[in-house]
């Protein structure tokens, strides 16, 4: 047991100091994101820290891909406003653990695969909807409200002070690592903008000035629901969307950490994980989460590479809770705000831009929708399936011009089709079309030596083709079917027969 834990939570990649100082960093970037995504829900603040606390603690001991950092996100918050709205907390927190459930069923199926789905211009265009996202959401903190409680941008003085602050805190976070990596220059850019506040007099806005984050310990508690089929029906859909848009989330940075750490997670592990830690804060009044990108590439950057960075952005944020919520509270959000911009800088995949002109119109087309429906409607699972349909569209025209049949008649009178190509919904209609049924000979062979049969459609083609065959008196023969669709045409074998040539070899699948 004690080399299992030893294994589990040795730095690998990276030393202690790193690890540590990373998650100290990823806890006070936690501060904000977690309280402005409570104020979004419409939920208290201590909700949303809480939530952070629990799953990023759990998802980093039991998750799938260390480094990578999960807790309160946008996404989930968007989602439950109207039933926060509508039903009230309580609701809420069933619905979060009716969230962790159905992740883990998706874990324990093996359902986390499905990730490789995603082209490689969806992850673009996730990337960078995202990117755009986290730095449009900053300049929320450049306002403020007035006298009727109408957020106004800053005008004068204060707005000079925050981008003076901002600007500073990018130019640390930028340059201070060409100079030494001995510390995470994202730390020291919130410490060193702390510090000139503080003790110079400086007059911004605070973390405290959003919102109290002190509190005491979270405690169990159990939904206050009917247990009856009216409020399960109210709130599967609600579970259903979250654990979609969470588990579409964490794969997606899941994939991007990999990328970047040059390291395999595993997702099914990973969304295994991510039920746990949802189940878990559904009974601890949370609001439910999935992985952050902004932190996770927070800690990535600082050096956090196994779980104990995670461990300790989630233990520090519950010590910031307890004991020092005041210090934490006097922290500028210039600093902050400066990180979080300088994430969305590095989020942006610059290389995309450098692509358009290479690659084919459909991928630039497919990358700038992502992008576009991530920046606008904030729905990130949306924009995913949205990319995926398409490209799953453009392959099926594609893959529809690539079916032809090579003609021919052998010695003994009987005519060939040597069909190229998959033979599915999207080709069906011009497979018909290559045959010729009055003209051709009383036999004719349809050789799927370089085809096969995909789907339903495929298997109606045939059957149009052999039955225009067959009222007119003439046989139709298969050749060079390979198994699987073979084993298509066997379960409809009521609805179309089949004649297979004797010399028909025996083909096997290799299966994943």
């Amino acid at each position: 047991m004690t080399q299992m834990f030893y294994r589990l939570f040795k730095p690998t990649q990276a030393n202690l100091k790193d690890e540590v100082l990373s998650g100290l960093t990823v806890a006070l970037a936690l501060v904000p994101e977690a309280v402005a995504f409570s104020l979004i829900a419409g939920v208290s603040p201590l909700i949303g820290l809480y939530t952070a606390f629990i799953i990023g603690l759990i998802t980093s001991i039991l998750g799938g891909r260390p480094g990578m950092i999960s807790g309160a996100t946008g996404a989930i918050a968007v989602v439950i406003v109207a039933l926060v709205a509508t039903h009230g907390v309580e609701y809420l927190f069933a619905a979060v653990v009716l969230m962790g459930l159905i992740q883990i069923l998706v874990g324990i199926l093996k359902l986390g695969k499905l990730i490789r789905l995603v082209p490689h211009p969806v992850m673009f265009g996730f990337v960078n909807g995202l990117a755009i996202v986290i730095g449009m959401a900053q300049f929320e903190n450049f306002k403020v409200k007035n006298a009727a409680g109408v957020s106004e941008w800053m005008t004068g003085s204060p707005l000079y002070v925050m981008i003076a602050l901002v600007v500073l805190t990018m130019v640390i976070i930028k340059f201070l690592p060409k100079l030494t990596t001995a510390v995470p220059s994202a730390l020291v850019a919130i410490l060193t903008i702390s510090v000139i506040v503080i003790f110079g007099g400086v007059e911004t806005r605070t973390v405290g000035d959003l919102a109290s984050i002190s509190g005491g310990l979270p405690e169990f508690h159990l939904p206050v629901v009917p247990l009856n089929w009216d409020t399960l029906m109210i709130i599967l859909p609600y579970s259903a969307i979250m654990a979609g848009v969470g588990l579409i989330e964490s794969l997606l940075t899941l994939t991007l950490i990999d990328e970047i750490t040059e390291t395999r997670g595993h997702g099914n592990k990973e969304c295994v994980a991510q039920g746990m830690a949802n189940l878990t804060t559904g009974f601890f009044g949370g609001m439910g989460g999935c992985a952050m990108i902004g932190q996770s590439l927070i800690n990535v950057n600082a050096g956090g590479r196994n779980r104990i960075s995670g461990i300790v952005a989630s233990i520090g944020l519950l010590v910031f809770i307890l004991f020092l919520s005041t210090y934490i509270e006097m922290v500028p959000m210039a600093a902050l705000v400066g990180l979080m911009f300088m994430v969305a800088i590095g989020t942006f995949e610059w290389a995309s831009l450098k692509v358009f002109r290479k690659v084919p119109f459909h991928d630039v087309l497919v990358m700038v929708t992502v992008t576009l429906v991530t920046v606008f409607l904030h729905n990130l699972a949306l924009a995913v399936l949205i990319g995926v349909i398409i490209s799953a569209l453009v392959f099926a025209w594609e893959n529809a011009k690539m079916i032809r049949t090579r003609k021919r008649i052998d010695a003994n009178g009987v005519k060939h089709y040597e069909v190229y190509g998959p033979l599915f919904f999207a080709s069906a209609l011009t497979f018909g079309q290559k045959f010729d049924p009055i003209n051709d000979p009383n036999e004719i062979v349809i050789d799927f030596a370089e085809s096969r049969i995909v789907d339903h459609s495929g298997i109606d083609a045939i059957h149009k083709v052999t039955e225009r065959y067959e009222k007119l008196g003439k046989t139709v023969y298969i050749r060079h079917l390979n198994t699987s669709s073979k084993v298509l045409l066997s379960k409809a074998e009521k609805i179309i027969h089949v004649n297979y040539t004797a010399d028909d070899p025996s083909f096997k699948i290799v299966t994943d």
